[in-house]
């Protein structure tokens, strides 16, 4: 369904000339018959995101995306903030209501979504997080509501992933270690799947991968990094010629996204749109 009206759409943070989003959403507006439907970067320094905010509204942008370093800064200039953002802490969306705005945490959905194109059940299954940053929080509590049996964090700071795991004890069996520790290596030989959520193998240091010894891991578990950025991390390239399965994470930067369209405008965006100009926009670099 088309539209001759004009909307702004944007993406907060810093910095965001990287960032695929304005290729992504201007592909899917267009092919949806929205011309007029603008989507830019805004790149807003720490100190200046109030600002920003207040801006979305005065200037009537009807969302925008957020990324590092304010998703969970920003939480607190706005009027509302869905369950999903307010449990993992952080918020990816805005959708501007008339002067209201909304947070809401995608990655939960593109992360849930992604897991079932790939045929994997998340229930009842002992998943291992690397790492304990914002990522994995939207992660873990994906996890949690699919009704995991067991969620082992393993990172480079224990307390860190002691802490992350405590924050969602109510929710599910979670345990935080030190990912260099002989407990954490005899949670991985009875874990279902792994997934990466460090920066660990990410454009341009794509030689470093996280220090998990994929070998202790169960015939058939699968190896989900995801970084989409390359799409294939040396993680899941080790992953792989040890017979493993695995998933990158362009399904679940696809999806996060798709979602957030459909708050942005109601409807679903044509998904093969989306991933070409990603794949393209990736190509370039």
């Amino acid at each position: 369904m088309g539209s001759s009206e004009i909307k702004n759409f944007g993406i907060l943070g810093y910095p965001v000339g990287h960032s695929m989003s304005p290729r992504i959403y201007r592909a899917a507006f267009d092919a949806a018959g929205f011309p007029n439907y603008n989507y830019v970067p805004l790149p807003t320094h720490a100190g200046k995101l109030y600002f920003a905010v207040e801006g979305l509204k005065g200037l009537d942008f009807r969302g925008a995306n957020v990324t590092i370093p304010h998703k969970s800064t920003i939480m607190k200039f706005l009027d509302a903030v869905d369950a999903d953002a307010m449990i993992i802490g952080a918020v990816n969306t805005v959708v501007n209501d008339g002067g209201i705005l909304t947070g809401y945490n995608t990655d939960v959905y593109g992360f849930l979504a992604a897991l079932a194109e790939a045929n994997f059940l998340a229930e009842d299954c002992h998943a291992v997080i690397l790492g304990a940053g914002g990522a994995a929080r939207a992660v873990l509590w994906g996890l949690c509501k699919r009704r995991a049996e067991c969620i082992t964090i393993g990172a480079r700071n224990p307390q860190k992933a002691d802490a992350l795991a405590k924050d969602f004890l109510n929710y599910g069996r979670v345990e935080g270690f030190d990912w260099h520790s002989d407990e954490f290596k005899e949670m991985v030989r009875t874990a279902d799947i792994v997934i990466n959520t460090t920066p660990l193998g990410m454009y341009p240091e794509v030689d470093d991968m996280p220090p998990i010894d994929l070998k202790l891991l169960p015939e058939g578990a699968l190896v989900y990094d995801i970084i989409y950025n390359p799409a294939e991390t040396k993680l899941l390239r080790t992953a792989r010629a040890m017979g493993l399965p695995t998933l990158d994470g362009l399904s679940m930067l696809l999806l996060q996204g798709k979602e957030a369209y459909r708050l942005f405008t109601g409807e679903l965006p044509d998904l093969d749109v989306m991933k070409a100009a990603l794949e393209e926009g990736l190509n370039l670099r």
